[in-house]
């Protein structure tokens, strides 16, 4: 298993960045969580899980521990593949999923896209004295990118959204809010979606 990469960040998107490691660009999945704790094209370190199928192996990668933690606990879970795990953490912190889990809040893991009632109430079952024993000790910290409505617009269609879903749902906060950074647009959204 690749337990980490540490490189210079090529690319970068809200779904998905490349880090250039002497001349070798690995494709990374991230989640919106781990995009809002991005460096502006620095040297990063990124810690990865690498998921092997039948028809491809995926990188996915965590700007920090406790992410990568709650993820693989989550995809152990009957009914949570990685790209829902991912989802997860685009809509809620590694702090919101544990806690929800801890005390046992079915509504709030159930308003991420593609879970549900029964699904929630699996994970709480499967992991609620497993999740406890995560160090979570980080906090999201803000982006201070570009308000590019296009970029938000990619990442939800990325997730899953319908175009013209996501198109009405970016332009309406965009409308009331111009100054609006990629991470807020697309939590807002997810929210509404």
């Amino acid at each position: 298993m690749i337990s980490f990469i540490k490189g210079k960040l090529a690319e970068k998107s809200p779904t998905q960045i490349v880090v250039d490691c002497n001349g070798v660009g690995y494709e990374v999945n991230i989640s919106l969580y781990s995009y809002g704790m991005l460096p502006e094209n620095e040297s990063i370190r990124i810690y990865t899980y690498l998921q092997v199928r039948e028809d491809a192996q995926v990188l996915f990668g965590f700007m920090d521990k406790s992410e990568r933690d709650v993820f693989t606990k989550l995809i152990s879970v009957s009914g949570i593949g990685a790209s829902t795990a991912r989802m997860m953490f685009s809509s809620l912190s590694p702090e919101e999923v544990v806690n929800a889990i801890a005390n046992e809040d079915v509504e709030t893991i159930k308003s991420v896209k593609g879970i549900g009632l029964k699904t929630a109430q699996r994970v709480i079952v499967d992991l609620k004295d497993k999740i406890n024993k995560i160090d979570i000790g980080s906090e999201v910290l803000p982006i201070q990118n570009n308000t590019h409505k296009d970029e938000a617009l990619s990442a939800l269609v990325t997730l899953g959204y319908s175009k013209k879903q996501a198109e009405k749902s970016v332009h309406k906060i965009v409308k009331e809010n111009p100054e609006a950074t990629v991470e807020y647009i697309i939590k807002t959204a997810l929210k509404n979606l």
